[in-house]
């Protein structure tokens, strides 16, 4: 419905910006007049608020410096001001900051804000979004190159950071491509990327960016509305008397008008089909986050047309996976370590844990079990040595105690380059150093060469797409030196192919360190720089190793057997298991892993009172060992109260039993899902549980 509205409204416009504070709506800037005559056209710096419980428009004037008049700029609100950023001023593009307070409108001002860092380049026409206490900018239209960055900036400190996307893999998802008149929403920790003019194109994937992992996805819909599927894309219908913004009947015409969409009343869901009908791709739409959805409204289609339909996105809710996080805490630590590698000439020493170790790298799984055979034919019968224990209960299961640390001998590597190459082993990924300096992309060579010596693709990946994005022209001919010396010859191909470079060559041939490179470096770039070699593009798919997940999935299912040190008790039934990935992962076995060890090696499992069914039991030991969350309903109903007894990191696991109760309860279950959630105070669940006990009293 068209909204009541009072006092003087702004004259129509667009390209202007309009954010929600508190009960009302600011709108700043926009290009007035009448673009269809070409006359009268204006940028505007005015600033609006509209009361959503009166409907009256007031201008807020203020005193001192205005920001220049823009339009297609970004706006957000954030400690209870309005922050402007970038946009267009009629001549040019502008990357300047301006604030505002929105508490008080007769004691406020405008206030430019001093920028640092990596400041993006001037832009138009893209989104920003709030999330975690950072303002991000994504991409937009630039006058210099149109780049796909991702940029953040710290309202405290008031510092620009570019977030690098050298540590995504390839193969993995990458960045969503350059683009401009797109949206961008923030929800939870996630930043979602839609729609947008990209090279031409009008692209309709939905991108998610997570701000902690710092990786991009494409999020693929649910194929149907209902809400058993975690993310849902659905057609809303608009009340009769909502705006229609065909080409044909608005033209080019700006407008005042303010519309008004009841999102608890008007909206009426489409009755899911076939093919889902997802939002074709358009640009210069509208989105906002309401609740726990998105909302897509109106913006330009193909043949450019402009839409007034809109669109619900239904968010996940659920926390986070702290798989990656809790590995990464037990390497941090170093608590339960079981062996200890000797490094180089130096014979440095480093911590680690055998489960981790060899669940991931093979080569060393091969070193581990070297070291264990040299061990045991020392035949030290000494307490605090190897022993073999062949437990009764266990059957086969062998338990080995290694006390003090197996001593892990690698004569190839130094601490340092293996401290990284470590910490990616339980994490997946690498801390990055500064970009470009010297010392810190030759730690990244070392880590590289290790990574090729130990077959770690997915390690050998990251290290090169960090090391071919640090070269630049101060640090070329070192990292080229040192590609040679160490025979990375993929590395040391992108470097002679940036020094002969047309803009490159003659800088870098001038530099003093070109005088002292090896001659025959210095032969091999006059030759290419002379005759550049043709190049030569495989077909063979790039191989990006196994991650994480997928390591500590084949671990569980049967490769880390002859390496278990602890055995899990379920109704006097045994299941092998890891102390150091238990410890990682679950509060409850750490604390007691610490404070005292069965002598047995032995552990009885239950949730409270409760022993698990086995089914269920081994759904925990997936979730444990590599996050998976995946299971029968009937596991859910053991499991919704083990977050609670073993002390998980958070209730992720909680959040996807409720999920999967709720979704599959009955009148047979009924009675144990309502005991279960009284027990563990899920009242959400306990109310619905007690709702359908009261519509089928009788059946129940």
């Amino acid at each position: 419905c068209r909204a009541f509205t009072t006092g003087t409204p702004p004259a129509p416009r667009y390209h202007h910006s309009a954010v929600v504070y508190g009960s009302s709506m600011f709108v700043f800037g926009g290009y007035t007049g009448d673009i269809y005559s070409n006359s009268n056209l204006k940028n505007k710096n005015d600033l609006f608020e509209y009361k959503f419980a009166t409907g009256q428009w007031t201008e807020w004037k203020t005193e001192g410096r205005l920001p220049v008049a823009r339009s297609a700029h970004g706006a957000t609100v954030y400690s209870d001001k309005l922050w402007i950023f970038a946009g267009y001023d009629g001549n040019a593009r502008l990357n300047d900051m301006w604030t505002i307070g929105l508490q008080d409108r007769e004691l406020t001002c405008w206030e430019e804000i001093e920028q640092s860092g990596e400041i993006p380049p001037s832009c138009c026409n893209f989104p920003v979004a709030v999330c975690k206490d950072k303002m991000f900018v994504f991409s937009g239209q630039s006058g210099a190159k149109i780049t796909n960055n991702l940029f953040q900036f710290e309202f405290k400190e008031k510092i620009w950071t570019r977030i690098p996307t050298e540590h995504l893999l390839r193969g993995s998802p990458p960045p969503p491509q350059r683009r401009y008149g797109h949206t961008m929403v923030a929800f939870d920790r996630h930043l979602y990327v839609f729609g947008g003019a990209a090279d031409n194109t009008l692209p309709n994937e939905l991108h998610c960016y997570d701000v902690d992992s710092q990786t991009w996805e494409v999020i693929q819909p649910s194929p149907d509305s209902e809400v058993s599927y975690p993310e849902v894309a659905e057609r809303v219908s608009a009340p009769e008397g909502a705006p229609s913004l065909h080409l044909e009947e608005c033209g080019l015409k700006k407008s005042r008008d303010v519309f008004g969409l009841d999102l608890g009343i008007t909206t009426v869901k489409q009755p899911p089909t076939a093919d889902l009908e997802l939002p074709s791709g358009r640009l210069f739409h509208a989105a906002a986050v309401i609740s726990d959805a998105m909302y897509i409204f109106g913006g330009t289609v193909d043949n450019n047309i402009r839409s007034g339909e809109m669109y619900r996105f239904q968010f996940s809710c659920y926390p986070k996976c702290t798989l990656h996080e809790d590995y990464g805490r037990l390497w941090e630590n170093r608590q339960f370590s079981d062996l200890e590698f000797v490094l180089g000439e130096k014979e440095e020493r480093v911590r680690g844990h055998t489960a981790i170790v060899t669940a991931r790298c093979k080569w060393l799984k091969k070193k581990i079990i070297q070291a264990r055979e040299r061990l045991k034919q020392v035949n030290i019968e000494d307490e605090g040595h190897a022993t073999c224990q062949k437990d009764g209960i266990g059957g086969n299961v062998k338990l080995y105690r290694l006390q003090p640390l197996l001593e892990v001998p690698i004569r190839e590597a130094e601490a340092q380059p293996f401290e990284v190459l470590m910490q990616f082993l339980y994490t997946d990924k690498i801390k990055y150093p500064r970009k470009g300096h010297v010392q810190d992309v030759l730690l990244i060579m070392d880590v590289y060469k290790l990574a090729l010596n130990f077959k770690l693709s997915r390690l050998e990946q990251l290290c090169l797409q960090y090391i071919e994005a640090s070269v630049d022209l101060q640090n070329v001919l070192i990292v080229c030196e040192n590609a040679n010396k160490l025979q990375l010859d993929q590395l040391k191909e992108h470097c002679l192919n940036f020094v002969v470079k047309e803009s490159h060559f003659n800088q870098v041939i001038m530099m003093k360190e070109f005088e002292h490179l090896s001659s025959s470096l210095i032969v091999e770039i006059v030759r290419r720089k002379q005759q550049p070699p043709v190049r030569t593009h495989s077909d063979q798919p790039l191989d990006i190793g196994t991650s994480l997940i997928q390591d500590m999935k084949a671990y569980l299912e049967g490769a880390g057997t002859e390496f278990c040190d602890i055995i899990l008790l379920l109704d006097g039934h045994p299941r092998p298991a890891h102390k150091a990935i238990l410890a990682a992962r679950s509060s409850y076995f750490e604390a007691m892993f610490r404070s005292f060890m069965p002598e047995d090696g032995q552990v009885n499992i239950s949730i409270g009172e409760m022993v698990p069914s086995k089914q269920a039991f081994e759904s925990m030991l997936r979730y444990i060992y590599y996050g998976e969350v995946n299971m029968p309903p009937e596991d859910s109903l053991y499991l919704f109260a083990a977050p609670y007894y073993y002390g998980f990191s958070n209730n992720r696991l909680q959040a996807y039993c409720k999920q999967n109760l709720e979704m599959n309860v009955t009148v047979e279950n009924v009675l144990q899902i309502l005991e279960a959630a009284d027990k563990t105070q899920a009242l959400d669940m306990k109310r619905h549980c007690l709702h359908i006990i009261v519509h089928q009293f009788t059946k129940v």
